[in-house]
């Protein structure tokens, strides 16, 4: 068994690379086509119609516009290998420390949306699946698809509108409160600024992971080993507890682990409207300033997450069935 996981440890460490290879050079095209020239972004026509040819040129040097493509996307890749991800060109400070400072600000979100769509979606999809026809399942099963079918930052800015703007109950955007200096900045401070936004993810997060969970838990009830606990006289909680429940969680940490990305995803257009200073928001700063360092260095990070995350779910596979065990033991 260990010599499986190992070579199964190995394979996934290939495919991560591959990954990350892949997503950072499509996000390296895509920014070497974009229309977007970063002088006359950051600097400004104005601007650069006083500059002498001598400022102009350094400039090009600074923002790498008079380097070939593929000679900068070689010159990262390698760095990169070196631990170097490069300067980001608009913070100027290391790639990576502006990611750490502003993934620190964006976990608030990620994790509370996480557990909470999580939590909700598989609570949501069993009761549906239990009541199968009657009105709960119908209304969560329609709500479910309004919110499927519902973009994230809509559900950003009506939460925005209504709780922001309208009862005026929770802070309109930002991570902590205006004019507070950051040692007076308080976790029930970040807590409030972070419900708003962790909530739009939420809600958006939870619909994918309620319609499956509803069907796996129809599946589940129709199933043989459901009648026989029927035959023996099991009351239908019961059976809901000891045997559906079971059956049902390991697909929902599947789907719940799978989400991270559509988490990630989501978060660049929440963020943006609630001007939530996090790794999303940084993520369209780099793409419309032409940060290229940065913004490689997000797909690189971001990438690794997904990927991790989809590696945890394997991992947690035999902790949910025995059978998985079972079946790595014989091999």
């Amino acid at each position: 068994m260990a010599k499986r996981m190992a070579r199964m440890a190995v394979r996934q460490l290939i495919r991560m690379l591959l990954l990350i290879f892949c997503a950072s050079l499509a996000a390296f095209v895509l920014l070497s086509l974009s229309p977007i020239d970063p002088l006359q972004q950051n600097v400004g026509q104005a601007a650069m119609g006083s500059m002498s040819a001598e400022q102009i040129e350094r400039l090009q040097a600074y923002w790498g516009v008079d380097t070939p493509p593929l000679e900068r996307f070689a010159a990262w890749v390698g760095g990169m290998l070196r631990g170097d991800f490069g300067v980001s060109l608009l913070y100027r400070q290391p790639v990576l420390t502006v990611i750490g400072a502003k993934m620190a600000n964006s976990l608030w979100l990620l994790v509370l949306a996480w557990v909470i769509s999580g939590l909700l979606g598989f609570g949501l999809g069993v009761l549906a699946g239990a009541t199968q026809g009657r009105w709960p399942d119908k209304l969560i099963r329609g709500w479910s698809m309004i919110i499927a079918s519902t973009p994230a930052f809509w559900v950003a800015l009506l939460l925005l509108m209504i709780f922001g703007v309208w009862l005026k109950l929770l802070p309109v955007g930002l991570s902590v409160p205006i004019g507070l200096e950051a040692t007076a900045v308080t976790l029930a401070d970040r807590l409030l600024h972070a419900i708003l936004p962790a909530l739009a993810l939420s809600i958006t997060g939870t619909a994918s992971v309620c319609l499956h969970t509803r069907q796996k838990t129809i599946q589940a009830l129709e199933s043989d080993f459901v009648l026989f606990a029927r035959a023996r006289g099991e009351s239908g909680k019961g059976i809901l507890l000891r045997h559906v429940l079971r059956h049902v969680l390991l697909p929902a940490i599947t789907l719940q682990f799978a989400s991270l990305g559509e988490l990630l995803g989501s978060s660049v257009l929440v963020e943006e409207v609630f001007s939530y200073p996090g790794l999303g928001q940084a993520t369209v700063t780099a793409g419309l300033g032409g940060d290229l360092p940065l913004l490689l260095g997000i797909t690189v990070i971001c990438s690794a997450m997904v990927f991790g995350a989809n590696f945890a779910a394997d991992c947690l596979y035999g902790l949910v069935d025995p059978r998985i065990r079972k079946g790595a033991g014989r091999t």
